[in-house]
Parts: C-alpha cells; structure tokens; sequence
C-alpha cells in the first residue's frame, strides 16, 4: 500500500492541542502587538486552519518584515542543498509569538548600562564582559577503615541447565 505524503502528514501530535487548552483562543493572543524586526518563534496552532505555516516551519524562528491587519509576513533562513534560502511567509498572528531568545541579552545590556554609570559617577573602571565559570576546586578524600577503596570485577558466567 502506498504512503501518504500530503500537506498535514505525519503531524498527528505535532499540531494537536495541549492538555486543557482547547476551547477558544484567549484575546491577549490577539492582543499582541508585533513591528518589523521582532524575533518570533512559529508553533502552529491546530485549531486554526487559516494561515497556518507548513510542517517544516514549526519551531523556526524568524524576523517579521511585514505586519498587516491579522497576519505578519515572517524571513526565514531555510536550508536547500548545501545553501541557505530567505524564505518570507505569510502567517497569522495565532501561529506566531514573541521569541525570548534575546531577553536574556537585552537584561545584560541593561545592567550593563547601570554598572556603567554607577562606575561613572565614582570614577572607576568596571568589567562588564561575561567571564567564563571558574574551574572547580581540588578535593581530597580521606581513606581509613570506614573509607577504603573496592576492586570491582566482573563475575564469571555460569549456566544452570
């Protein structure tokens, strides 16, 4: 027999609801604003039909370059052969959201500026580059009769037939 390979194939749990969250969209979806330049990420709602991306765009995450009355115009880098193509498509706000992979950037910028000004203010010279995890500190263990090293080894077969 032969397989199918339509628009919606194998998407059984890909496009299917949450637990407790079917029933009407909340109005804070709708509610969102998004501007050209937004990162957003693309989870397609099965629920809504209309302008719903296809199986290969959910969980990309793409920059909106145009916003119109219930839907954004979203790029994303998709990779065809050994090349990366601009994809642009057309997806309505239900299908989107706001993606947080720059907040924690945006937060460090922000207190990054503080620390600046602080510094500023008394006059000293401040670091404000990430630094890399410290190495973990040595450690000796201490050996006597509760504490005592064991030679493991592998026990031989035996057959009980």
């Amino acid at each position: 027999m032969g397989k199918s390979h339509g628009y919606r194939s194998r998407t059984r749990y890909m496009f299917s609801r949450d637990f407790k969250k079917n029933g009407t969209i909340p109005m804070s979806v709708y509610l969102k604003t998004y501007k050209v330049g937004d990162i957003v990420d693309i989870r397609a709602n099965g629920s809504i039909q209309k302008g719903m991306p296809h199986k290969f765009y959910h969980g990309r995450t793409g920059i909106v370059y145009n916003v119109t009355k219930s839907a954004v115009g979203v790029i994303i880098n998709k990779v065809v052969g050994n090349r990366f193509m601009e994809k642009r498509i057309n997806l309505r706000i239900e299908h989107i959201k706001h993606s947080k992979c720059r907040q924690e950037f945006l937060d460090r910028v922000k207190a990054n500026d503080l620390k600046r000004k602080e510094a500023k203010a008394k006059n000293e010279i401040v670091q404000l580059r990430r630094q890399p995890g410290a190495t973990r500190e040595a450690k000796t263990l201490a050996i006597d009769e509760t504490n005592y090293p064991l030679t493991v080894a592998p026990l031989a077969y035996e057959t009980f037939i």
